[in-house]
């Protein structure tokens, strides 16, 4: 075997051990829709972790003794609104970003100094008649630099997904997880969502806008066929990043 076919051997061997087991799932995979995930503990969405925050001190005010309307409370019978850990409760999600950004700087600088001796501690005779004793300290520098850049971002998302009370924190926030994959002949979308939600923020109709998630984590993608053929080879992101020109 010439240096050559070695060298190739190296390369997809090394390519396999990168990509790990997700080229094997691939190739196991030939032919057959990409599998679901199965349906888990939400709090599992983002780890297992506890939210930890810090809380105000917690006052107990006992205002329903001989009363028959609680507080907080947005009906007189019941409130149906998510409260505890378990409850659904529906996230909307509503995105309509756009940033347009663009600079541009420029900078000239020129500078030069000259003392404009006429000695140079007496040793001027050594330097050679070639030489001028007042250009020794004579300095001088030009720069120019000149940058341009322009961000034109526009993105759009509209969804809707039900998500899981977690964790009740102790001042009555709740921590929520959801997950929804829908599935297309060979393509799977996925869309996660979790944070920290304030219960008088939920609407009657037990619904919650994404803007009023605290500490929001939403990720909206896909896996499958069309997915595997818009992302790039292994090997051409380890040249990306190996390749310094």
């Amino acid at each position: 075997m010439n240096i050559m076919m070695k060298k190739v051997v190296l390369i997809l061997a090394g390519g396999i051990l990168l990509s790990g087991c997700g080229t094997f799932d691939r190739i196991k995979r030939i032919g057959k829709a990409p599998d679901m995930t199965p349906i888990e503990n939400p709090a599992n969405v983002y780890g297992r972790k506890p939210i930890v925050m810090p809380m105000p001190a917690v006052a107990y005010v006992d205002d329903t003794k001989n009363s028959l309307w609680r507080s907080g409370a947005r009906t007189f019978f019941n409130d149906q609104r998510a409260k505890q850990v378990g409850d659904i409760l529906t996230v909307a999600i509503n995105i309509e970003d756009k940033a347009k950004i663009k600079n541009s700087t420029e900078r000239t600088r020129t500078s030069g100094e000259d003392s404009d001796l006429t000695n140079f501690f007496g040793l001027e005779k050594h330097l050679g008649k070639s030489i001028s004793p007042a250009s020794l300290t004579s300095l001088g520098s030009t720069s120019n630099n000149k940058g341009e850049g322009s961000v034109d971002r526009s993105e759009s998302v509209n969804l809707t997904v039900a998500a899981v009370v977690t964790q009740v924190l102790p001042n009555g926030n709740m921590v929520i997880a959801g997950r929804q994959e829908v599935r297309i002949n060979s393509e799977v979308r996925e869309l996660l969502v979790s944070g920290v939600v304030r219960p008088e923020d939920i609407a009657s109709d037990n619904v919650i806008e994404h803007t009023q998630i605290a500490e929001a984590r939403i990720s909206y993608g896909g896996r499958g066929t069309i997915s595997d053929v818009q992302n790039p080879r292994y090997g051409q992101e380890l040249y990306d990043i190996l390749f310094p020109f």
